[in-house]
C-alpha cells in the first residue's frame, strides 16, 4: 500500500493514485506475516506472500522475504487499475487457487489507506474457506483442525475450523521481528515471479475498474473553520470584561445556567 502520509486520490476516477508512491507493508498486514513465520517454525512448511499493486510493491515483498518468508509473487498490471475491494479479493483467490494446495491464508485486519477489513473476508468468499476475523491468538493445530481466539465486544471468542482456512488477525497476535542481514541477502537474492492476467484464470468482467462494483460518486475536502473571538486582558479593567465575556459565552452556550 502507499505510505499512509502520502495517500492521494484521483478526484476524477475515485481511485488511490499509487504510481510514483512508495509502496511499503500495510503495517497491520506485519501481524499476519509474523504470525505465519512462527507458525512455520513451530509447523514446518513454507510462507508465501502475495502482493496486488504496481511494480513497486516488489520492495514491500522483499521486505517480507528478509523478515523470515519464504518467497513472493506479485501481481501486477495495467488491467488491474482501479480495482476494488471486492474485485482485489477476486483476483487475489484466484492467484492462491493458481499457486495449488495451501492450508491457512492470513491477513492483517484492515488495510490502513481503505480501512474496510474486506479484503480478507472476500478471499474466503471467493474460496468457499471458513474463516476468523479479528483473530488475536492461533491455540493449535491438530488433525487439519485450528483453533484460535478472536476479540469481540465482551472479551475473546474461542472458535475451532477445519483447514484449510482464512484468518483476519489484529495486533495482539503476535510483535513483527525485524529484518536479518541473513534474510536481507536471501531476499536481494530471491527471484519473484510477476503475474498478470495473462497467468490467471480470470473473468474479464471481475476486476479493474470497470469490474468493480463500487463507484466514488464525488470526493470532498472537509474545511476546517473555527470563528473565535480573541478578548485582550492587560489590566484587571480588561481582564474583568474579559471574565465577563467569558461568562456570557458559556450560558449561550448552556454550559453553565444563570442570570
Amino acid at each position: 500500500m502507499p505510505e499512509t502520509s502520502n495517500v492521494k486520490m484521483d478526484e476524477k476516477t475515485g481511485t488511490m493514485i499509487r504510481e510514483g508512491v512508495e509502496s511499503i507493508i500495510n503495517p497491520l498486514d506485519l501481524y499476519a506475516i509474523e504470525s505465519g513465520i512462527q507458525l512455520k517454525e513451530q509447523y514446518g512448511g513454507r510462507v508465501t506472500v502475495i502482493s496486488m499493486g504496481p511494480e513497486a510493491a516488489e520492495k514491500a515483498l522483499r521486505e517480507a522475504i528478509s523478515m523470515g518468508c519464504d518467497s513472493g509473487i506479485l501481481l501486477t498490471g495495467k488491467e488491474f487499475k482501479g480495482s476494488d475491494t471486492w474485485a482485489t479479493s477476486y483476483v487475489l483467490s484466484k492467484s492462491i487457487e493458481n499457486i495449488g494446495k495451501y492450508d491457512l491464508i492470513l491477513a492483517g485486519e484492515r488495510a490502513t489507506d481503505g480501512d474496510t477489513g474486506q479484503v480478507g473476508p472476500g478471499i474466503a468468499s471467493f474460496l468457499d474457506i471458513p474463516l476468523a476475523t479479528y483473530v488475536s491468538k492461533i491455540v493449535d493445530i491438530k488433525n487439519k483442525i485450528i483453533t484460535v481466539e478472536r476479540l469481540i465486544e465482551d472479551g475473546y471468542e474461542t472458535l475451532k475450523m477445519p483447514l484449510p482456512a482464512l484468518l483476519a488477525v489484529v495486533k495482539e497476535i503476535s510483535y513483527p521481528r525485524l529484518p536479518t542481514l541473513r534474510g536481507k541477502k536471501k531476499a536481494k537474492n530471491t527471484e519473484i515471479p510477476v503475474w498478470s492476467q495473462n497467468n490467471l484464470n480470470l473473468e474479464s468482467s471481475k476486476f479493474g475498474l470497470k469490474g468493480s462494483p463500487t463507484r466514488v460518486v464525488r470526493i470532498s475536502h472537509p474545511k476546517v473553520t473555527r470563528g473565535g473571538k480573541v478578548i485582550k486582558a492587560n489590566d484587571e479593567e480588561s481582564i474583568s470584561k474579559a471574565i465577563d465575556r467569558l461568562i456570557e459565552f458559556m450560558q449561550e452556550k448552556e454550559i453553565i445556567k444563570g442570570g
